[in-house]
C-alpha cells in the first residue's frame, strides 16, 4: 500500500453531505476526485504544450531527428532511437504537429 499523508481540508457543508449521499468513505471520494483533477490538468499542460511547444522542441522538430541523432555517439543511436519506426511528423505553427514531412 503506498504511503499517506493525513490533511485537513475544508469543505462546504452542502459539498460534504453530497459527498456522504454518494460515498461511505469520504477521504477515498476526495482522492479519487483529486486524481481526476490532476489528471485534467496534466492533459490540459499537454494541449497547451501542444499548440505552442518550448522553443527548443520547436528547434528539434525543425531540426529534424535524423539530423539530431547524427550528433549522439552511435552506441547511444542504435540503442536509442530507430529512424524507421513510427510516422513522420512536423511542427506547423497556428496547426501543431501534423503528419508528413515538408
Amino acid at each position: 500500500m503506498a504511503s499517506v499523508d493525513r490533511v485537513t481540508v475544508t469543505l462546504p457543508s452542502d459539498l460534504v453531505k453530497d459527498i456522504d449521499r454518494r460515498e461511505k468513505n469520504r477521504s477515498k471520494f476526495v482522492a479519487e476526485a483529486v486524481r481526476n483533477e490532476i489528471e485534467r490538468r496534466r492533459r490540459e499542460d499537454l494541449r497547451r504544450s501542444l499548440r505552442s511547444p518550448h522553443p527548443e522542441s520547436a528547434e528539434l522538430a525543425e531540426q529534424g531527428l535524423e539530423e539530431w541523432t547524427r550528433g549522439l555517439p552511435d552506441e547511444d543511436t542504435e540503442a536509442l532511437v530507430d529512424s524507421n519506426a513510427g510516422k513522420p511528423v512536423r511542427w506547423v505553427p497556428g496547426e501543431g504537429w501534423v503528419e508528413g514531412r515538408e
